[in-house]
């Protein structure tokens, strides 16, 4: 990894409405701008998940206007580390990035009470993210 920029982070699902909306704003939010963070879906939603939107509200992260932007070349080009969450084999592999998939439970469909543990878990990945790329802090 380059130590001269910051690393970089691109969270990839298929609608990139829930999971990965709430990594990106978690990993935003807990590394005070250190970390660069990206996020994508190889098909989109329209909107955010308004549930993930409430269940972040909760613990103060607000995702109200974030977009679902769809998956490029570039974006996973850029990163240094590559997380899915359920996008299967739609997500491009390049040699020398660092891929994760996350298993995480879909949230699309879901209430509020649903997404509170899924959000949860999603927040304790990125705090050993963090730990794992900004080992200083």
């Amino acid at each position: 990894m380059n130590t001269t920029a910051k690393p970089s982070v691109l969270f990839v699902c298929v609608h990139n409405a829930g999971r990965s909306q709430m990594a990106a704003a978690f990993l935003s939010n807990l590394s005070n701008g250190q970390i660069e963070v990206r996020s994508a879906g190889s098909q989109p939603a329209n909107t955010v998940n308004p549930a993930a939107v409430a269940a972040m509200n909760e613990v103060g992260i607000d995702m109200s206007n974030e977009i679902p932007k769809i998956l490029t070349t570039e974006a996973v080009k850029e990163s240094d580390v590559v997380i899915t969450m359920g996008c299967g084999d739609t997500c491009p592999i390049f040699p020398g990035k660092r891929y994760e998939d996350w298993k995480l439970e879909d949230p699309a469909g879901k209430g509020v009470d649903s997404v509170r543990p899924i959000r949860d878990e999603i927040r304790a990945r990125i705090e050993t993210l963090i730990s794992e790329l900004l080992p200083t802090r």
